[in-house]
């Protein structure tokens, strides 16, 4: 009875993708009067046909039955497609190809592979259903944007995957690591693309605030250099960069606590008033910047180039060589005091830090008090570094709109760390 339930199963999803992709064929083009090669009946049926043919091809232990009616089908799919294109001049394939792909996902069913099925026949649907949503969109790229694309995927897909994952000598050049310092190059280029996206589709200033927030997620140091730089290209924007910019920093306070949160709760109630604090003090400057942009009203903005690739690994580079200055001061130092070793890991990276005074607290090495103080310092030294990379690599604009908050974020979180 189990079994037979089961095979129902996989027959009933195979015969539910089929109705779905043919009930968007129907609404796209039989609603016009038109006459369709396939509507919802017929992709019904040929996923069915999949379905029934899989299962045949395993009883009789034989697989050339699904290939010849996948054959088949594609025979008479191709005689119809000629058909239409004689009489009609029809160029498009979209129904065709949605036709074999349906007969296939039923196949895919039979093999009990009914969550990918599900989502292909899910996929196939919303493609077929954006037609003219994709058609405005390419219709609306320039070469420019194809070629920054084609770019962001070379750099990420092809040269990243290639670059060897370790420290390259030993201490303190066990930093360089080729494949994280080029990760950082296309953290760099996939903000600056992504954030020029937004831009295209809901306006300058909206689209970099959802990029910081985006950015902060991910890596607020690699926002902040993506940001600095262009803001010497596109001065004009100096203030929603800086608003971007800050709504990074913001996120990385709330990643702060959650690292502390999952490792060590009791940590948390040292650390979560003062980081709580100077996030709000960067969400407050942030919300001040917002509405002074928009109260001053705006022009039509120039895009420029979504991916400079140059600028992009100078700016990798000026992180890697922050990086080895940090690594370099920690060996000198020691663990002679925690204060001074949050400090110098802070300039770097945040994240390691944070993991390292929670555990150290978490096992009882380490204070509570003394490791919250360590924490909060290493998110003070973060922002003290970011802060830096904007005066050294920002535009003037940029500098004179961001760092009163890099003063106030810090002066509110160092006073509640040492006073709360």
């Amino acid at each position: 009875m189990q079994i037979e339930l089961d095979l129902f199963l996989r027959f009933g999803v195979a015969l539910a993708i089929g109705f779905m992709i043919g009930l968007q064929r129907e609404f796209a083009h039989g609603l016009e009067g038109r006459e369709i090669t396939a509507g919802e009946r017929t992709f019904s049926l040929l996923s069915l046909g999949g379905c029934l043919a899989a299962m045949l091809s395993e009883q009789l232990d034989s697989p050339l039955i699904l290939v010849a009616f996948i054959a088949v089908v594609g025979a008479f799919t191709a005689i119809g497609y000629f058909s239409d294109a004689w009489r009609s001049e029809r160029r498009g394939i979209t129904t065709e190809v949605a036709i074999m792909i349906s007969l296939m996902i039923g196949a895919l069913c039979y093999y009990e592979n009914l969550t990918l099925a599900a989502a292909l026949g899910i996929a196939t649907t919303v493609i077929l259903s954006i037609k003219l949503e994709t058609d405005r969109f390419v219709r609306a790229l320039n070469r420019q944007e194809v070629f920054a694309a084609l770019q962001l995927a070379v750099i990420t897909a092809i040269v990243l995957p290639l670059l060897p994952n370790q420290g390259i000598a030993d201490p303190p050049f066990d930093v360089l690591n080729p494949f994280t310092a080029w990760l950082m190059v296309v953290f760099i280029s996939a903000i600056n693309f992504i954030s020029y996206i937004f831009v295209r589709v809901v306006g300058a200033r909206q689209g970099i605030g959802i990029s910081g927030l985006l950015g902060g997620m991910v890596s607020s140091t690699a926002l902040t250099l993506s940001f600095s730089e262009r803001s010497k290209r596109e001065p004009e924007l100096a203030r929603p960069f800086a608003e971007g910019i800050i709504a990074a920093w913001t996120v990385m306070f709330v990643r702060v606590l959650i690292a502390v949160a999952v490792i060590n709760a009791n940590l948390l109630k040292e650390v979560w008033l003062p980081i709580a604090l100077a996030g709000a003090a960067g969400l407050g400057y942030a919300a001040f910047l917002y509405f002074q942009q928009h109260s001053a009203g705006s022009g039509e903005i120039k895009l420029r180039h979504p991916i400079d690739l140059w600028s992009a690994i100078r700016f990798g580079l000026l992180f890697v060589v922050i990086l080895l200055v940090s690594r370099t001061a920690q060996l000198y130092w020691g663990d002679a005091g925690i204060y001074i070793s949050s400090l110098v890991s802070g300039l770097a990276d945040v994240d390691a830090i944070t993991l390292s005074m929670s555990e150290l607290s978490r096992s009882g090495a380490l204070a509570l008090r003394t490791a919250g103080q360590a924490v909060v310092l290493a998110a003070m030294a973060n922002t003290l570094a970011k802060g830096a990379i904007v005066l050294l690599g920002g535009s003037k604009e940029l500098r004179r709109a961001l760092l009163p908050g890099v003063g106030l974020i810090l002066a509110v979180g160092v006073a509640a760390a040492f006073i709360f």
